[in-house]
């Protein structure tokens, strides 16, 4: 993408955040941009000074890329169940800071521990346990690539820390295009 798609991405992300904070009407999107109508996933994550404040997306989309952003910043604002009790107010939008992650089709790895850390998500799926973290996990935390996946097996999906070691369980990897600003520079 370019410098243009991808602050028009944050544009867009910021108005929903901002209309679902303060109860404004949702921004209408209607774009020409092939890129920005191309059906792909994406996650959208809110922070704070830093903090955590919301971060939601889904891997496919049948729908354009800005439909989808504009869909997941306003789940990351409003529905992100780790927030529930603790929700972004309107006095947090001049600190927000908004990160969109374009990603990749996912692709199944019989070779987990191949994975490029800071390059490769993961999503690790067995029955109807899963969870994911993506690329950018790996270098905030510093995690080995064991770690990366073990981590995300207990603590994301609720599976044993080793459960990605068994062949039973589905390990995917994607890349992603990341891209942030804070939200008073948009």
């Amino acid at each position: 993408m370019d410098e243009a798609q991808k602050s028009t991405l944050l544009r867009v992300a910021r108005d929903m955040v901002k209309a679902v904070v303060s109860g404004a009407p949702r921004p209408q999107l209607s774009f020409d941009d092939p890129a920005l109508n191309a059906p792909c996933g994406c996650f959208v994550t809110l922070k704070t000074h830093g903090r955590l404040r919301g971060c939601i997306g889904q891997f496919t989309s049948d729908r354009p890329l800005v439909e989808l952003v504009a869909e997941m910043a306003e789940a990351s604002a409003a529905r992100d169940p780790r927030f529930a009790g603790h929700r972004i107010m309107p006095g947090e939008l001049g600190d927000l800071e908004i990160e969109i992650s374009v990603l990749s089709p996912l692709q199944r790895t019989e070779d987990p521990v191949s994975l490029e850390l800071g390059v490769h998500g993961i999503y690790i799926k067995r029955g109807y346990a899963s969870g994911c973290f993506l690329p950018q996990v790996a270098t905030e935390t510093n995690w080995t690539r064991e770690e990366f996946l073990s981590y995300c097996c207990f603590h994301k999906a609720g599976l044993p820390a080793d459960a990605w070691k068994d062949p039973e369980t589905e390990v995917y990897l994607f890349t992603a295009e990341v891209f942030q600003a804070h939200a008073k520079g948009l």
